[in-house]
């Protein structure tokens, strides 16, 4: 039986429905608006062919997302950084917000809960300054270094008069093998770590919004799968659609609910993603994207230190030509 015979019977026979390591069956498995994974036909070569695009839906509700706890990490580069864990709705996945800078704080942490004393309040990250030994209050840093008043609620970030004056926001879903297992097969720890610089520089400070959402959505185990599939000789996109999955299966409407959290109506978005943009804006214009800020991979730009190799030319080079990524390919990707 040929490899085309036996995906097809494979996919008459019953639900195609991978199971994943990392992503739960709750969390949805595509893309808003697009063809379910059953829907694919097959190509000439055994590859799944994926149904004309339809325009991509948003969500009609945002999820309703709670920051549980902040903390402050100074981090190996010199700068600091306050970590905050959310909670949502829709999955039972733990996202995350790493924010730059102090003027960013997130209203659900801040806001007061039944029977919580200040203690409580300071364990979970709702305090204003900085915690030090022998601190009473969440709401006022007595310290000799902080100001004598401190807001006690968080305040929404002011709205820019141009794009530049709009805070940075990268959103970024978790990549295991690029951001812990240094593989070459992908910019994305590349693409998180320029985030956090530019972030740290920026006098208007920044949000990466981490998106528990591995493998363009289809989890760890279905990606391993898909590297194995490229090794024989298929590339990022025929790989997902061989495993009956979209070429792209996540959303962003967690993202939009979470800026939303942090005051974040108008950002400046470190994206080479079109489709990003519109779902991050969410459904009524909840955030409005100011800016699109190119994520062009340092050796492109003859910079050391970025990935380099075939592999992660070949997959650059497809998101740039079958998923619509505004990116300037180089010359010696062209051929």
């Amino acid at each position: 039986m040929s490899r085309t015979e036996s995906l097809q019977s494979e996919a008459s026979g019953k639900d195609w429905l991978p199971g994943s390591l990392v992503s739960p069956s709750i969390t949805p498995v595509m893309t808003p608006g697009t063809q379910t994974p059953s829907s694919f036909e097959l190509g000439p070569k055994g590859v799944p062919v994926e149904p004309q695009p339809v325009p991509k839906a948003l969500m009609k509700e945002l999820p309703k997302v709670e920051c549980v706890v902040r903390a402050r990490i100074p981090t190996t580069q010199g700068s600091e950084i306050f970590l905050h864990l959310y909670t949502n709705n829709m999955d039972n996945k733990e996202h995350l917000a790493i924010v730059f800078g102090d003027q960013i704080r997130s209203k659900s942490l801040d806001a007061v809960r039944p029977g919580e004393t200040e203690f409580d309040r300071m364990v979970r990250g709702a305090y204003t300054g900085r915690l030090r030994p022998g601190r009473t209050s969440s709401r006022f840093d007595d310290s000799p270094h902080s100001s004598p008043s401190l807001p006690t609620t968080s305040t929404p970030a002011p709205s820019s008069s141009s794009p530049s004056d709009a805070p940075l926001v990268r959103i970024h879903s978790e990549c295991y093998t690029g951001e812990t297992a240094w593989s070459a097969r992908c910019d994305c720890g590349e693409q998180l770590d320029e985030a956090a610089r530019l972030m740290s520089i920026s006098p208007t400070g920044g949000a990466v919004v981490y998106l528990r959402q591995e493998g363009r959505g289809i989890g760890l185990g279905e990606k391993l799968k898909a590297y194995n599939l490229q090794d024989l000789g298929n590339d990022t996109v025929q790989a997902n659609l061989l495993l009956r999955h979209p070429a792209d299966a996540r959303s962003y409407g967690m993202a939009t609910a979470i800026l939303m959290d942090l005051g974040l109506k108008e950002v400046r978005l470190l994206t080479n993603n079109p489709d990003k943009i519109a779902a991050v804006e969410g459904p009524g214009k909840e955030v409005v994207v100011k800016e699109r800020v190119p994520m062009v991979p340092l050796a492109w730009r003859g910079l050391k230190g970025g990935v380099t190799g075939k592999e992660v030319g070949e997959y650059l080079k497809t998101k740039i030509t079958q998923m619509g990524h505004l990116l300037p390919m180089p010359d010696d990707l062209q051929q």
